[in-house]
């Protein structure tokens, strides 16, 4: 059994591989799958369990604190448990931050390069966290293209932060002030923020773009307005773990924005052939729902690697 953390295999890692590794995986059988979430919505216990036929078992518990940058803590902390198939051992445990942050930028970068127009050169991140950070990385692997990173967040110095991060690392990143114009010039926006109240307008988006939310993972959890759901074609990455357990999509189902057949495809379907994108000019919106077969799939690249 390996015990493996962030810091002994993060560098052995590529974004590319990782990418493969989901795209791969939705080629196997679909996932039993279960989660559970415990105490406070600002300080719950989540735990994530997934079985694939040939790929193993995966149970994942983390705590998500939203208070935590406040104590100079990280926001979700814990740890992954990956069970081989054939025989149900313990094949190893995985630090929980080291899973999530490669399966959740390669989730979404999955995402946009089935999706998204492949000339895009114009990507803004929404948010500037742990996840903004991967998704700089995963982003720029992902789309050799890009020319231009740009990075929003509701306080100023945490994307100017993120942005001398990143430049220490060699990645081209500028901070925006003003989302609404950021938003109309880009061919890939990425959200990956805790709000609850839409902070992405469908009036600001042009044709063509790509969206790509992540930071929803609860049922009264959105970033994005009625108006954007209703004008773009929606994919997400498993329908039995969006339709109806994330505000981004219960609350336009709600309202009556979107109807259950308005989500045109999943991962399964995408990855199986089914038609994404049909024209250039389409809007398309990918939710990034992180469920725990994309953990298993991750835990499963991370121990074959470490």
């Amino acid at each position: 059994m390996q015990h493996i953390t962030y810091d002994a295999v993060n560098a052995h890692l590529s974004w590319p591989d990782a990418i493969q590794a989901l795209k791969e995986g939705h080629k196997a059988p679909k996932p039993e799958l279960d989660d559970m979430f415990l105490g406070p919505s600002d300080a719950t216990l989540l735990n994530r369990g997934a079985y694939i036929e040939g790929l193993g078992y995966g149970a994942k518990a983390v705590t998500v604190f939203g208070a935590n940058a406040r104590r100079g803590l990280p926001t979700v902390q814990g740890a992954m448990f990956f069970f081989a198939p054939e025989d149900g051992q313990l094949r190893a445990i995985i630090e929980s931050r080291l899973v999530t942050e490669w399966k959740t930028a390669a989730d979404s970068v999955l995402g946009a390069r089935l999706l998204a127009r492949p000339d895009a050169k114009r990507l803004l991140i929404v948010g500037a966290g742990t996840v903004a950070a991967s998704l700089v990385r995963a982003y720029s692997a992902g789309f050799s293209g890009l020319d231009s990173i740009l990075v929003w967040a509701r306080r100023g110095e945490q994307a100017e932060a993120l942005v001398a991060k990143m430049q220490t690392e060699g990645f081209g990143v500028e901070a925006v002030p003003d989302l609404q114009a950021a938003a109309g010039q880009a061919d890939i926006i990425s959200t990956a923020t805790m709000a609850r109240a839409p902070v992405l307008l469908g009036d600001w988006i042009a044709p063509g773009t790509h969206v790509d939310l992540i930071g929803a993972f609860k049922a009264d959890m959105r970033e994005a307005d009625d108006a954007l759901m209703r004008k773009a074609s929606v994919f997400v990455d498993n329908r039995d773990t969006t339709l109806h357990h994330i505000g981004e999509l219960i609350m336009p189902l709600a309202s009556g924005a979107l109807a259950e057949s308005d989500v045109l495809g999943d991962f399964y379907d995408l990855v199986g052939g089914a038609p994404g994108r049909t024209n250039s000019d389409q809007i398309t919106v990918f939710k990034n729902g992180g469920g725990a077969h994309l953990d298993l799939m991750m835990a499963r690249y991370i121990a074959s690697v470490a």
